[in-house]
């Protein structure tokens, strides 16, 4: 196995910037719980695999590169705070066709976080697809990959011009809104596209007049907001319970 050479440190370095990966095809995956899972789900999709001498993650493969890293060099081409062992480049996933009664519609989500959060809640509840609006935040932020903890890699995401989506669509439209009917006194099912909006402004005003069913989970202390990421997981569990 080759050692991390100066050249590539600078090239993966490169791919914390969202043109760098659009242009390149990649992004990157750090830890040895999600190389593992990369490894796992999308084996034929990775690129180039680096790992310290400590890393338990089996480097021996004739289909893609691989390196030693030391310690130090690990943590110069790592986002995360404390480096773990292992960092992999996957080119970017392929955009499938799903069949399902049930998908999540995402409108100028911008924090990394909650992207990833709201990935792995739709991965728990099975939810298949995410269709996201154009300035909803880049599924392959490495924020948002670390946070799914490997939904990434099971829920499909499309961006799209979202209103014009929507607009096509004869499947009833649920808009989490401050005004809509209580969702704990309304009967849902999951069938149809969930829609939530952006964190300090929520639901665009173009998409607010195509929700068909207007919904809001009731305030009872004094709390001014909730987060979008708790809100989506208190909505599907509503949507799943009879399920």
């Amino acid at each position: 196995m080759q050692n991390l050479s100066k050249n590539k440190i600078k090239w993966i370095r490169s791919l914390q910037l969202k043109k760098n990966r659009e242009e390149l095809g990649l992004f990157v995956v750090e830890g040895e719980k999600m190389v593992g899972e990369a490894l796992t789900n999308t084996p034929h999709l990775i690129h180039f695999l680096c790992v310290t001498k400590d890393s338990s993650i089996i480097t021996e493969n004739p289909d893609f590169e691989t390196a030693l890293a030391t310690d130090e060099e690990l943590k110069s081409i790592s986002s995360l705070k404390n480096p773990n062992k292992s960092l992999v480049l996957l080119k970017t996933l392929p955009i499938k066709t799903v069949t399902t009664d049930f998908r999540i519609a995402l409108d100028g989500i911008q924090d990394p976080g909650n992207m990833g959060t709201i990935l792995r809640l739709a991965d728990w509840f099975g939810v298949k697809e995410i269709i996201c609006s154009h300035d909803t935040v880049d599924i392959y932020n490495s924020k948002v990959v670390q946070a799914s903890m490997g939904a990434i890699f099971r829920i499909n995401v499309i961006y799209c011009e979202l209103e014009t989506y929507l607009k096509k669509t004869s499947e009833p439209i649920f808009g989490a809104l401050l005004e809509g009917e209580n969702i704990y006194k309304k009967s849902v099912e999951p069938k149809g596209i969930l829609i939530l909006g952006n964190e300090g402004k929520g639901i665009s005003k173009g998409i607010i007049d195509l929700i068909t069913e207007p919904i809001t989970i009731p305030r009872f202390g004094e709390a001014e907001s909730l987060n979008v990421s708790v809100a989506t997981g208190i909505l599907l569990s509503e949507f799943f319970r009879g399920q």
